[in-house]
């Protein structure tokens, strides 16, 4: 006959349980932030405010392009580490003019606004450009040197971050990184085929961060002044946001090279640095936004919902 165990047995016994329990819940979720974090000291502006000269950084007028819409001027950075070849490539086709009198020709609900040849019977033909490149879904890790990691989980990728202001991902164990689809996010337009893009059909996320596409698409850069006036172009109302109608859409005047661009008509802006301290407050005023209005501070931030601050050039 099994002996009952005593009092003092059964508390060591629960008391053991509730340890086994308590452990399984901690590896299973992440710890609540703490107090102090759910009240950051400054807003974002506040922290914009109070940045010093050295936590910005000028657009590189070499990888920066202007795209001339009826409504006004659109400033695309290319990120080059993460697309050589492409970045490469739709220089060249800027500077053999091939974008000048196209036009954006979709704009999907929700989704991305595109710019290219409306006309596939009768193509633009390239001159010293390349039609079709190899896809550069994703590079070396060695190629993305500037990567400061979000310590936020995120479903799409094991590490997320900003690489010199683009937000990024990554995954340690395949050595692999990639620039992620938030919006304002600039992708290579391609059919079936991975390689069957080279950069002369160009789209902008214009709605909610559509990760998915994250690995499937060559991403080149993002827009970091004029999103207005792509997200703000009517919805196309045929198959997938294009124009039904030729003269829904909408011209492009010229797109240029910063650099080839006289200085008097340049658009100078600059980007937080994401190797300073700076940006680590910018990024906490994002995850716990506090303030009056705030009632229930996140202690969370997504990738996409942390985008790094852009100004004209002081």
């Amino acid at each position: 006959m099994r002996a009952r165990p005593n009092r003092k047995q059964q508390i060591g016994r629960a008391v053991a349980l509730a340890c086994a329990l308590m452990a399984t819940a901690a590896l299973a979720a992440p710890a609540a932030p703490a107090a102090a974090e759910l009240a950051p000291k400054k807003s974002l502006s506040e922290v914009i405010a109070a940045s010093s000269a050295g936590d910005w950084r000028p657009l590189d007028l070499n990888n920066t392009l202007y795209m001339e819409l009826p409504g006004g001027r659109v400033v695309i950075e290319l990120a080059p580490p993460f697309a050589p070849n492409h970045a490469e490539n739709i220089k060249t086709l800027v500077r053999d003019n091939y974008f000048d009198g196209l036009v954006v020709l979709r704009s999907q609900d929700n989704f991305v606004v595109q710019w290219g040849d409306p006309d596939e019977k009768n193509p633009r033909p390239f001159k010293n450009a390349k039609a079709t490149l190899k896809a550069e879904f994703t590079v070396p890790l060695a190629n993305d040197t500037n990567f400061t990691r979000l310590r936020d989980r995120d479903g799409y990728a094991a590490q997320v971050g900003h690489s010199n202001g683009f937000p990024s991902a990554r995954d340690p164990k395949t050595g692999r990184a990639w620039l992620a689809h938030c919006y304002g996010m600039v992708g290579v337009g391609r059919d079936n085929d991975a390689d069957s893009g080279g950069g002369s059909s160009l789209y902008v996320v214009s709605g909610h961060a559509p990760r998915h596409l994250d690995r499937n698409i060559t991403v080149v850069g993002r827009v970091v002044s004029g999103m207005p006036l792509l997200a703000a172009v009517p919805r196309g109302p045929a198959p997938m946001g294009f124009y039904a109608d030729p003269g829904q859409n909408i011209p492009i005047g010229t797109v240029k090279v910063a650099a080839d661009v006289p200085a008097g008509q340049r658009s100078n802006f600059e980007v937080m640095r994401t190797d300073s301290a700076t940006y680590q407050k910018a990024v906490e005023a994002q995850r716990n936004r506090g303030g009056p209005w705030t009632k229930v501070a996140a202690g969370h931030v997504e990738l996409c919902n942390a985008p790094i601050p852009v100004r004209p050039q002081k």
